[in-house]
């Protein structure tokens, strides 16, 4: 298991790669799925923090292990069962999920974690013994992501008190990682298949919301319920979806990669605040079904605190996306303005008669500006 090329030609995403995805969409599904019912009975601040722990464990389990990749990847037999390893992690972890909204029980999904994280040490010492000059790194990576799976385990022992602030402190450990091993040398990269492997995580994300969003607003239809409003929220929801697609597309990542983002302190921001957009493209989707049930009267949240369950997430993904993916290109402050713009604009659509319409308006003008701007 030597390193890959970084300059490889033609390197795109490898089925087994394709097949690790789709079996994180079942947990994508189910976090979206549990935050949508505590949306719904207006659990909004224990919701969201769930969905944020939750959520961390499901992207960072599937950033460590697609990094990994980009630098190590024989596709051999050891190789292949060590990543089915990983998949039963995530098909465990998802299983958790339910429960740690529902009850805050982490048993299950720290056991799928620790799964997922162990294989993935696995994979790290095989690299050590087989890649000398990078033997220093790949012991650090190593050893930390083990560390951090003995602090998860340790967590399940603490009071009850004392488990957020134990999970605050191993989120930022877990951060720590790489960039504590990176600092001993760099793992060889590529531009090109880092940039494809997040873009498809971007389109999983955005069709588990799509997919949310349409069984809501369908079952709500079924029930022949407030059908206006219901046709309000099925056109925002998919003007949202295909703007925020668009925005996403309209630059290409590999560009950035293989440029200025080659350096950890341009790198690492890129690669880590895409938390915040794959997490708020899944919230958005939980946020629309909320507000479907709420416009059914199934819900007994104000309208504003309903309408503000679609409007931030949006407000979240453009304003991360601009931040981290879009604003290296641009040049100028008329290119620039827009952006945070329309993101105060779609957190005032939460206080709309029908806030999902308005933030998918705000969204297709904000596309059509940029569209033209850029021509």
């Amino acid at each position: 298991m030597v390193g890959r090329d970084p300059g490889e030609p033609h390197r795109a995403a490898t089925s087994l790669e394709l097949f690790f995805d789709l079996c994180f969409v079942i947990a994508v599904a189910q976090a979206s799925g549990s935050l949508r019912g505590a949306l719904t009975d207006g659990n909004y601040a224990t919701g969201s923090l769930r969905f944020a722990l939750v959520f961390f464990t499901i992207w960072w389990a599937w950033m460590n292990f697609t990094w990994f990749a980009s630098a190590y990847d024989p596709d051999d037999v050891p190789y292949r069962l060590t990543v089915f390893a990983q998949i039963t992690g995530s098909l465990v972890l998802a299983a958790g999920v339910r429960r740690a909204f529902e009850d805050g029980d982490l048993r299950v999904i720290t056991l799928g974690y620790v799964v997922l994280r162990t294989a993935l040490a696995g994979l790290w010492l095989r690299a050590a013994l087989s890649d000398p000059a990078r033997r220093r790194t790949t012991l650090r990576f190593a050893t930390g992501v083990t560390v951090c799976q003995l602090g998860w385990v340790g967590l399940l022992f603490l009071p009850a008190t004392l488990r957020l602030p134990g999970i605050v402190v191993m989120i930022v450990a877990e951060l720590s990682v790489p960039v504590w091993a990176q600092s001993a040398g760099m793992t060889p990269w590529h531009p090109h298949h880092i940039a494809e492997r997040y873009e498809l995580f971007t389109l999983i994300v955005l069709g588990e919301s799509a997919a949310a969003a349409t069984v809501a607003v369908r079952n709500a239809f079924d029930r022949h319920h407030a059908t206006g409003s219901l046709y309000a929220v099925a056109a925002g929801g998919l003007l949202m979806a295909y703007a925020m697609w668009w925005l996403y597309f309209a630059r290409p990542a590999h560009t950035l990669l293989a440029t200025t983002h080659q350096a950890h302190r341009r790198r690492f921001p890129w690669a880590y605040g895409h938390y915040l957009i794959f997490a708020s493209a899944t919230a958005e989707g939980a946020g629309l079904a909320a507000y479907a049930d709420h416009v059914t009267r199934h819900s007994g949240a104000s309208s504003p605190a309903a309408g503000a369950a679609v409007s931030v997430p949006a407000a979240v993904f453009l304003i991360t996306l601009w931040a981290v993916h879009l604003r290296p290109h641009q040049k100028s402050a008329a290119e620039r303005i827009p952006y945070p713009v329309a993101a105060v604009g779609i957190l005032l659509a939460a206080w709309s008669p029908a806030p999902a319409l308005a933030a998918g308006a705000l969204l297709a003008v904000l596309v059509a500006v940029v569209t033209v701007r850029r021509r």
